[in-house]
């Protein structure tokens, strides 16, 4: 049996069966682009997971053909002119360290920015063949963030990570698999069939040792990570206001 979640955010809609929470992101006409109510609303189904015992682990998924598309533009246009990152940007990184269950993400088509660097936190990714992974910080003359200045170089190396987040190029999805970040690869049919699966798996398995093994394994890093995406926002918000920034952002928005 199903339990949906109300989320006050039309485009995040959640629900529980089977141990797994589905935090599912639904904003077709943007291609799943990120606006700050949408992170508002993740961070709390995150932060909710954690003190729901049906919850034993998290499903992230987005629509066919596009997981996320990244920021908002729009709303990162005006960010650019206050130079501020919106709160809701970091509180929705920090529930991504903080998590307290199982993390998987189903990712189908486009994972541009925060849409590649939330993989970072994830425990299993499944990824279908259609995907396209990029991090286009460099290009509109901004930096990292999600911690992937930290954890991109630890799992995938410092050669490949800057490629991904200082240069800007574009990965498919066996790539991703062998740099680290990618679990499994399948057809877009089979993408979510496939990422509920591993969901249902790591649910059933007993919930003490598989808080406990998971713990052990990101325990020794949470508070660096924490750290990390505090120092990564300073500067991204600092970087915001550059003029650097905002002549990458006017271009940006007269090629749209």
């Amino acid at each position: 049996m199903s339990t949906q979640i109300e989320t006050g955010c039309q485009e995040i809609k959640v629900t529980v069966a089977d141990g797994v929470r589905t935090i599912r992101m639904d904003r077709p006409e943007k291609k799943n682009a990120l606006t700050l109510p949408m992170y508002d609303a993740i961070a709390a189904a995150l932060t909710g997971a954690n003190d729901d015992v049906d919850t034993r682990a998290t499903l992230m998924l987005g629509l066919p053909g596009a997981f996320s598309a990244g920021n908002d533009i729009a709303e990162f246009a005006k960010m650019a002119t206050a130079g501020a990152l919106g709160e809701p940007i970091v509180a929705f990184l920090n529930t991504l360290a903080q998590s307290q269950k199982p993390l998987i993400a189903g990712v189908d088509g486009l994972a541009i920015g925060v849409g590649t660097t939330m993989l970072f936190h994830c425990d299993y990714v499944v990824a279908s063949e259609r995907c396209l992974f990029k991090t286009p910080f460099t290009d509109l003359a901004l930096l990292p963030e999600a911690a992937s200045s930290l954890l991109g170089p630890r799992i995938m190396g410092h050669p490949k990570a800057f490629e991904l987040l200082c240069m800007g190029q574009a990965f498919d999805a066996m790539a991703f698999e062998k740099a680290g970040v990618v679990n499994a690869v399948t057809s877009a049919d089979a993408l979510e069939d496939t990422a509920l699966a591993a969901a249902k798996t790591i649910a059933t398995k007993p919930v003490g040792a598989m808080k406990i093994a998971r713990d052990l394994l990101r325990k020794a890093g949470v508070e660096e990570v924490e750290s990390r995406i505090r120092e990564e926002a300073a500067a991204f918000a600092t970087q915001l206001g550059s003029a650097e920034a905002q002549a990458a952002f006017a271009a940006f928005l007269n090629r749209k």
